[in-house]
């Protein structure tokens, strides 16, 4: 059993939720060996989620599960707002990603040049400090891109990456949080999956559960290089990884 748990059908708004879309997604992943989905549109978009349409198009393609999730941006001033969003719905999981700081959305690519001349070390300090305060918050099924801060190619240069994830490893444990082993990192200037795999080597030791995502904001990305992120997860110890029904975890053996 294969497992891509980070689909964007609706990718950054500018596509609509049809069936034909999703069955677009649905073929790649059949292609790529995937045999279970979850689709996990950012927040912003989710008024426009379809399960009708989803069930649908699930029925043409036979042979792939198709879990619903979303993608979720976390800010300790939101807690009450995000609480109410997901129980709206009827969720398999719930991603939550930190992509803002303090109002800068680091990822977008327009915000790539205020990096320039940034203390970068500054900069993972507080990325992590609101990634530790996501998992605390216990909102949260999976956490998504552990280290997205690095996308750009910027490391810190007075701490390992590793230094800043230590301090909330056993509360990571605690609460049971999945990590995802997301591929989109290889298709960034960074050129490396989040987590790297340092990170991922002290989540094994801290016996702290994985799954898989690609980040597919296009049908044709639906399993991209999940084959090396499942060789990483072996190569970190991980046998099994973590798959998702309306919430509660479930065990899938890591295949070839």
């Amino acid at each position: 059993m294969s497992v891509d748990y980070h689909i964007h059908v609706l990718a950054h708004g500018e596509y609509d939720y049809t069936e034909e879309r999703i069955r677009e997604f649905l073929d790649q992943a059949r292609r790529q060996g995937i045999t279970e989905i979850g689709l996990a549109e950012h927040e912003e978009w989710g008024r426009r989620i379809r399960p009708d349409v989803v069930k649908a198009a699930q029925a043409e393609i036979q042979g792939i599960c198709v879990r619903q999730g979303m993608e979720i941006d976390y800010n300790f001033e939101r807690e009450g707002e995000i609480r109410g969003i997901i129980k709206k719905w009827d969720l398999d999981f719930v991603i939550g990603s930190v992509h803002f700081i303090d109002g800068w959305g680091f990822d977008h690519p327009d915000s790539r040049s205020e990096f320039d001349g940034a203390d970068i070390d500054d900069l993972y300090e507080r990325y992590f400090r609101l990634v530790a305060q996501a998992v605390r918050s216990g909102l949260f099924d999976v956490i998504g891109h552990l280290d997205l801060i690095k996308i750009w190619g910027h490391r810190p240069a007075r701490k390992r990456d590793l230094e800043y994830v230590e301090p909330f490893l056993l509360q990571m444990k605690r609460s049971g949080v999945v990590v995802e082993i997301n591929t989109a990192g290889l298709r960034k200037p960074v050129n490396e999956m989040y987590p790297s795999p340092s990170l991922l080597k002290a989540l094994f030791e801290a016996d702290i559960p994985i799954t898989f995502g690609s980040d597919a904001h296009e049908p044709g990305d639906v399993g991209r290089d999940l084959a090396k992120a499942r060789e990483l997860a072996r190569q970190a110890g991980y046998r099994w990884c973590v798959g998702f029904d309306r919430r509660q975890r479930y065990e899938v053996t890591i295949t070839d």
